[in-house]
């Protein structure tokens, strides 16, 4: 038996010894902490009887209890639950050390309620992780997870901390996970994507602002998509081959995340289309993926019975924490409007006028006055010539 079982029996124990120890308990511990059905079904029937005026409620410490305190529980929690008998409620009597620290019990509950809730939440997060990114949607992700922020918000308030997320230390810190089989759908999304964005780069003036690298859950697609944004930051010319050599530079090829044919045939500038749309279709796969993973570091952290409430409260905060900066871009990319076509920088095309600008300021300035000739030796002006005609 755990010692959250014997916690739960200890109690009980104490309420079935001293009723009174309800005023100090009903405030904040609920019958649905408990783990076991049966705790569940004799809490709730004291709170019942002591909310119809049991007389049993009204003693003191010290004082008798009357044996219709014992048997009117057990008559109103058999009918929330079955097998229940008068022999294990006595039995609870004896699990109890002491009846005064009936609080301190009801605490060890709660904090065993707190960690089992999060692991609940976590594991239907994860499950509608998972079948979103088979059905490649969102909707149940988005919900599950404001459930769990919200189950986080209510804990720490019922526990009496403050709710906001909290770095873990090194020894808490996730495990590197294994790469999660990624739908091939998925990738040819990412690769229509940089397709679209190799042909027509102004468009990248409207995704970079709610579209990350590491969105791109092929470790490829993510360099190229840095390359990309490398060279359209820097206004330069994007094409197969600027794209390449960006990426050689950048050590993808070297490490073999990505060889040069790859590069080449995803920047296809045959590929034409709207960016936005897949764009968005990479942020939803995104969302699940992280999704899932921060599911996966709550429950475990949920597993570890050596942290207290409130610092497995902040951790999982912290652990939800990318998966919130997802959901946010996300809504950017649903929200944004299209933006302006810009000019495509080409080949041997007059740079913008900003960079222009930005170029002469770097540029140093010629006295004007460095070649003009001094005033003595200046050439006179030209007379103008009078108009000879011949006389008709």
């Amino acid at each position: 038996m755990t010692p959250l079982v014997h916690a739960e029996q200890a109690v009980l124990g104490a309420v079935l010894l001293e009723p009174g120890q309800l005023d100090r308990l009903s405030p904040w511990l609920r019958p649905e902490q408990f783990s076991r059905p049966a705790h569940t079904a004799i809490y709730a029937a004291m709170l019942k009887l002591k909310a119809g005026g049991h007389p049993a409620a009204a003693t003191g410490a010290g004082d008798p209890v009357p044996l219709a305190w014992v048997t009117d529980t057990l008559r109103e929690a058999n009918t929330r639950t079955r097998g229940l008998t008068a022999s294990y409620l006595h039995s609870l009597a004896s699990a109890c050390p002491r009846p005064d620290h009936a609080s301190v019990y009801g605490r060890m509950v709660l904090e065993g309620a707190i960690h089992r809730s999060v692991a609940q939440h976590a594991v239907r997060l994860h499950q509608a992780a998972l079948a979103d990114g088979r059905a490649g949607t969102v909707e149940e992700t988005l919900h599950h997870t404001q459930v769990l922020t919200a189950v986080l918000t209510d804990l720490a308030r019922g526990w009496g901390t403050e709710a906001r997320p909290v770095q873990p230390p090194a020894t808490y810190a996730p495990r590197a996970e294994r790469l999660q089989p990624v739908g091939e759908q998925v990738l040819a999304d990412e690769e229509y994507l940089l397709g679209c964005l190799a042909s027509r780069p102004e468009q990248l003036l409207g995704l970079v602002r709610w579209l990350r690298p590491g969105d791109f859950a092929d470790p490829g697609h993510q360099q190229i998509y840095r390359a990309l944004g490398a060279l359209h930051h820097r206004g330069e010319p994007i094409d197969q081959l600027t794209v390449l050599w960006e990426t050689q530079r950048r050590g993808a090829l070297a490490d073999g995340t990505l060889d040069a044919e790859r590069v080449r045939r995803i920047c296809d500038p045959l590929v034409g289309g709207s960016a936005e749309h897949f764009g968005e279709q990479v942020v939803q796969a995104s969302l699940v993926r992280t999704a899932a993973s921060a599911a996966r570091q709550v429950s475990a952290l949920a597993d570890r019975d050596a942290l207290a409430p409130g610092q497995l409260i902040g951790y999982a905060m912290h652990a939800l924490g990318p998966l919130d900066d997802v959901g946010r871009r996300l809504r950017h990319a649903h929200e944004a409007e299209p933006e302006p076509r810009q000019p495509v920088s080409r080949p041997g095309a007059p740079p913008p006028a900003a960079r222009v600008d930005a170029a002469r300021a770097r540029s140093r300035v010629a006295d004007p006055t460095a070649h003009r000739p001094p005033p003595s030796v200046a050439r006179p002006a030209l007379a103008a010539r009078p108009n000879h005609r011949s006389p008709s």
